[in-house]
């Protein structure tokens, strides 16, 4: 069982920035189905990526907790079973 569980956002609402609190995380473009692959995503030093499939750009907030962005919506919630 893993001890960490990498974060997944999207980026339903278009917007031109996703502020994160995350510096390794998947990219997923938009919710299920209409997903891209999903790519994991790593900040390194840096504090802004863009993700290769959706060219949304990421932003490290280090005011988040790690799985929280900010829009919050583009969090990609786990539907319960």
């Amino acid at each position: 069982m893993a001890d960490h569980v990498v974060p997944h956002f999207h980026n339903d609402a278009g917007v031109a920035v996703i502020e994160i609190g995350a510096r390794e995380f998947m990219c997923v473009g938009a919710n299920p189905p209409f997903d891209h692959p999903h790519v994991f995503l790593d900040l390194g030093d840096d504090n802004e990526i863009i993700c290769p499939y959706c060219s949304t750009l990421y932003r490290y907030a280090a005011d988040l907790a790690e799985g929280e962005s900010r829009p919050p919506e583009c969090r990609l919630k786990e539907k319960a079973a």
